[in-house]
């Protein structure tokens, strides 16, 4: 048992998921979200199996008031991780106007109104066994590292949480807080089923679970993985920005329209 106390947003399939029934354990209570509670129900009973109490609520991240409620009422959070998010492709075509405001709102405001809310309930706390107040976690992308053409909204939305992260650990570690900044490649979830392209280094939702939260063990700010996609990111994000655009427009397209 790393973390008695865990909250984790969008837990009702892919990563979410997979990281709600890694954290699962006797002694363990789990606080989880999601939109849609048949899924997440499914998913807190595979976690109770487990022995850990599980503690569901519908939820979207979008609300921000009812995010704030949520968490402050929580009691002693361990590790929160702000895992909700969406993504959106221009396919063919372009990116429309309420996918990219919805793949924003989502992905940028969703994770300050798990995260903030967060920080402030773990400043008030007293350290734990491990000396801090708790954890933070935000699950970014691989694609914060490239600008990619077919996916502007998600990858830049990605971007502004991951170095949001880094930047908040910095100031956070004073008080006992640490945050961390999850990057992984190509998962297999809802979000990539659409994709009708070969994804490098597919990882399985277990895999990605196991690494984050081994990451987060072992104090890493940025948890990235696999290491040759995030290799290749950076090499792909550090071309002239016109070159880059003309190189990944060669690749195939992300579907057009969002993903959840």
């Amino acid at each position: 048992m790393r973390w008695p106390n865990v909250l984790i947003t969008g837990a009702s399939s892919g990563i979410g998921a997979a990281l709600a029934e890694a954290c699962a354990a006797p002694g363990v209570t789990l606080h989880l979200s999601a939109r849609r509670a048949a899924r997440l129900e499914a998913v807190a009973q595979a976690c109770r199996a487990k022995g850990a109490q599980v503690l569901p609520v519908a939820m979207d991240v979008r609300d921000a008031e009812g995010m704030a409620g949520w968490i402050g009422s929580a009691g002693r959070l361990d590790l929160v991780i702000a895992n909700a998010g969406v993504g959106a492709g221009t396919g063919d075509g372009w990116e429309g106007a309420e996918d990219c405001r919805a793949v924003f709102d989502t992905n940028v405001n969703g994770v300050l109104n798990t995260a903030l809310p967060a920080i402030a309930a773990m400043a008030a706390q007293a350290p734990g066994a491990d000396g801090l107040r708790g954890r933070v976690a935000v699950i970014a992308s691989v694609a914060a590292f490239v600008a990619a053409p077919s996916t502007p909204a998600y990858g830049a939305s990605k971007a502004a949480v991951q170095r949001w992260t880094e930047a908040r650990d910095g100031t956070e570690r004073k008080r006992g807080i640490r945050m961390h900044s999850v990057n992984p490649g190509f998962v297999r979830t809802p979000m990539t089923a659409v994709n009708t392209f070969p994804m490098p280094f597919l990882l399985e939702p277990e895999q990605a679970a196991k690494r984050t939260l081994d990451g987060i063990a072992a104090g890493r700010l940025r948890i990235v993985y696999p290491w040759r996609l995030y290799a290749m990111a950076r090499m792909v994000g550090a071309l002239p920005p016109a070159w880059r655009n003309r190189l990944l427009s060669l690749a195939p397209a992300k579907p057009q329209g969002r993903q959840s």
